[in-house]
């Protein structure tokens, strides 16, 4: 066995890339405090095809020297969009016909594996600051939350490991979705 090279990757163009259909899904990063979880999330939406990142509140946006340390890239090629707020994103993407799911441990939450995300699509999914989690001014907007099953005693997960299992359980309904289709 060995290492494939970029070229046998057969990686697309950037144009291709951004031409190309996405995953019914965004990210909303609400209030994150690093900018090295913000460039490793945007690299795990580039490679699970994700629409958009909405960056809120005090979440750093490119060209952020963190964030282009461990986005390697992904920032030119996932869309982006700043708020001021998370509210004003979630407000906009509610209109726009998203399902607001904050992934969160809360009253409402349903497990990832007992939810079948591509039945809700599409969605906005909002990851929250590392020390507090989603605002509950936003929670209170949402009728459920995803919660990923863990054992340990922490049950706490850093917010960037948290979206690589979530946004991987998206796509891969997503393609059995789409496989099942005939597609």
């Amino acid at each position: 066995m060995k290492q494939l090279t970029p070229d046998q990757l057969q990686r697309p163009e950037l144009s291709e890339y951004k031409a190309a259909e996405k995953m019914p899904v965004c990210v909303i990063l609400d209030n994150l405090r690093s900018g090295l979880n913000v460039g490793a999330i945007f690299r795990t939406c580039d490679a699970f095809s994700v629409e958009a990142i909405y960056l809120c509140g005090i979440t750093v946006h490119p060209p952020h020297a963190e964030i282009l340390k461990t986005a390697l890239g992904a920032t030119e090629s996932v869309t982006w969009k700043s708020f001021p707020d998370t509210l004003s994103a979630v407000d906009e993407l509610i209109a726009s016909g998203y399902t607001i799911l904050p992934v969160e441990q809360t009253d409402h939450a349903v497990n990832l594996d007992q939810i079948n995300l591509t039945e809700l699509f599409p969605i906005a999914l909002i990851f929250g600051n590392e020390m507090r989690g989603v605002d509950p001014e936003v929670l209170k907007r949402c009728q459920q939350s995803i919660e990923i099953p863990q054992d340990g005693i922490k049950h706490s997960l850093n917010v960037a490991t948290s979206a690589g299992i979530v946004l991987w359980e998206c796509y891969r309904q997503n393609l059995r979705r789409r496989l099942g289709s005939g597609l």
